[in-house]
């Protein structure tokens, strides 16, 4: 069946015209809405309790995920090849270990009722460390979750105060123990560098933190005070300075040097894992092309080049998915230009590179200048950042793309 053609679609009545998997992984990332507080930097689809009013819950919630997931199964099964064993689940949000560890484990079986996970498949939660113990780690293991992410951010605490993160700074390393006791070999902290007010000796603190805990990945993403936030108000009255690019990256330099040295081995520009098996292979299915069932409100899908995105509020997403079809927003069929776009955004931040190959024309031209210029190399006819064009990334992507 050949992809329909590229065409956004705005309205909340048209579910998305899928055309075929594309042939690579498969996995599926469920949305959990639900937060206590809201912190000031973050843009996600969240909401608090006193938001939401009586509008939604969490039970609510799930009823209507387990809609979705039904809807989905029957779609895929209409499509020309049989729908893949799913390689990996990501169970994100908003604060997932809000729902507890026998809510997630709801949420597992609800995935499992309608679907078949691969044999070894990758099933990670995020979660906040306050809501965390070890009854709730051991109840994750036990109903097949196979990794851990925590959202550490930082050690300092004067630097979570300005995030607006509600747990004490040694909460995650203690957390991250506690799931490593309870037998997760795979275990994530989260951090987040470049805060106004964070030194050198805070970002130091905080890798000695996460090193201390034993975690086999780390996730470090420069702060980006994104458009409709508190954080961004804060800012433009002048309260809280922006945040800078030079300090930004020393920063990144200072946390691949800790992190190399003790043994965690980049594989994307802000990750860093103990070696391939350590590596999130959910975000390596985005990052290869793969296809992605995204379910909850707000989330996104892609399936053989057709993407599409649901309704965002928790209760208009629960009436979608009980009036039949799918909860979407909007959809569109990516073009061959936009796929294109989008495979070298993607693939030029992994240690793996770039396929030289599949550069048109421009591409291949710009790509000798950039391996001039130091910002990348020649590896087995692949394209890798050197250190420098880490830093650079974005800028690399432009100039692959752009006359």
């Amino acid at each position: 069946m050949s992809s329909p053609a590229a065409v956004p679609v705005e309205t909340e009545t048209s579910e998305p015209v899928l055309g075929d998997f594309g042939g690579g992984a498969f996995g599926i990332y469920v949305h959990v809405p639900f937060c206590a507080t809201r912190c000031g930097y973050c843009d996600f689809n969240t909401y608090t309790a006193g938001e939401l009013g009586t509008s939604a819950s969490p039970q609510s919630w799930l009823d209507a995920l387990r809609g979705e997931l039904s809807t989905a199964a029957e779609r895929f099964a209409a499509l020309p090849s049989a729908t893949p064993e799913v390689a990996t689940i990501f169970v994100g949000g908003g604060t997932p270990s809000l729902l507890g560890g026998d809510g997630l484990a709801d949420v597992l079986d609800a995935v499992r009722a309608n679907f078949t996970l691969a044999a070894g498949a990758e099933v990670t939660t995020e979660s906040n460390p306050e809501s965390t113990d070890p009854a709730f780690f051991e109840r994750l293991r036990a109903a097949g979750f196979t990794r851990i992410s925590l959202g550490m951010q930082s050690a300092a605490a004067h630097v979570l105060k300005v995030l607006d993160r509600t747990h004490t700074p040694g909460r995650a390393v203690a957390a991250a123990k506690e799931a490593r006791a309870a037998g997760f070999a795979h275990v994530n902290l989260d951090l987040i560098y470049g805060t106004p007010g964070e030194s050198d000796s805070d970002l130091d603190a905080s890798l000695d933190a996460v090193l201390s805990a034993g975690v086999d990945h780390v996730s470090a993403y420069s702060l980006i005070v994104e458009d409709g936030t508190a954080l961004a108000r804060r800012v433009r009255r002048g309260e809280l300075p922006a945040p800078d690019d030079d300090v930004l990256a020393a920063r990144y330099e200072r946390i691949d040097a800790r992190l190399t040295a003790a043994g965690l081995t980049w594989y994307e520009v802000s990750n860093w894992a103990a070696g391939p098996a350590a590596a999130c292979r959910h975000n390596l299915g985005y990052w290869d092309g793969g296809d992605w069932l995204g379910a909850g409100p707000g989330a996104h899908s892609h399936v053989g080049g057709v993407r599409w995105w649901n309704v965002k509020h928790p209760a208009r997403y629960a009436d979608r998915v009980a009036a039949g079809g799918l909860p979407a927003a909007g959809w569109e069929a990516l073009t061959a230009d936009e796929r294109y776009t989008e495979r070298l955004m993607l693939a030029v931040r992994l240690r793996t590179g770039l396929p030289l190959a599949e550069l048109d024309e421009f591409g291949a031209a710009a790509a000798g200048q950039i391996v001039a210029d130091g910002l990348a190399a020649r590896h087995e006819d692949h394209l890798v950042l050197t250190d420098r064009g880490r830093l650079l990334a974005d800028g690399v992507v432009r100039r692959l793309l752009v006359p």
